[in-house]
């Protein structure tokens, strides 16, 4: 799959947003300067499938509270969410699905699945009474039930998208 280089990101920020070995981007990418990455350019990062070939799309709506799956553009499913709070809010932007953990324990349910944003995932919650509310770190909670079907149901490498 293929990142484009946000301004300020570093290399080895990409490589931890990805969970993905530092080394192994520099190998996958042999014509970049390590030392010298610039907005707007692209990196190949190894071990993801291309976006495009994946059938499967997330839409994150914050102001909705609402996760939107679709498949082939076709919506399949809609369930609700809790976002971040004011002062540490659910990032907008273009990510993936990174990794999934069952049973991460806590408050993160019974299942968690990484974006491509180190410390943001999409979790189920050990609190449901949260969901439909602006109340977590910045990850997007969902009724246990909910995020183990998504997991089921999505592969890695799932492109999630979340704006306003």
């Amino acid at each position: 799959m293929l990142h484009t280089v946000k301004k300020s990101e570093t290399l080895t920020q990409i490589s931890r947003d990805y969970r993905t070995p530092l080394q192994a981007i520099i190998q996958a990418n042999p014509t970049i300067n390590p030392n010298l990455i610039y907005p707007g350019q692209q990196i190949r990062i190894p071990g993801f499938p291309d976006p495009s070939e994946i059938p499967y799309k997330i839409d994150i709506s914050l102001n909705q509270r609402k996760l939107r799956l679709y498949k082939n553009g076709a919506l399949q499913k809609e369930y609700p969410i809790a976002v971040g709070k004011m002062l540490s809010g659910t990032p907008v932007g273009k990510y993936i699905i990174v990794n999934k953990a069952p049973n991460p324990g806590g408050p993160f349910g019974t299942m968690w699945m990484s974006l491509s944003k180190q410390h943001y995932g999409i979790h189920g919650t050990n609190n449901p009474s949260s969901i439909g509310k602006a109340v977590s770190k910045g990850c997007v909670r969902m009724y246990n039930r909910d995020v183990e079907e998504l997991a089921r149901t999505i592969p890695l490498g799932t492109p999630v998208s979340i704006h306003p």
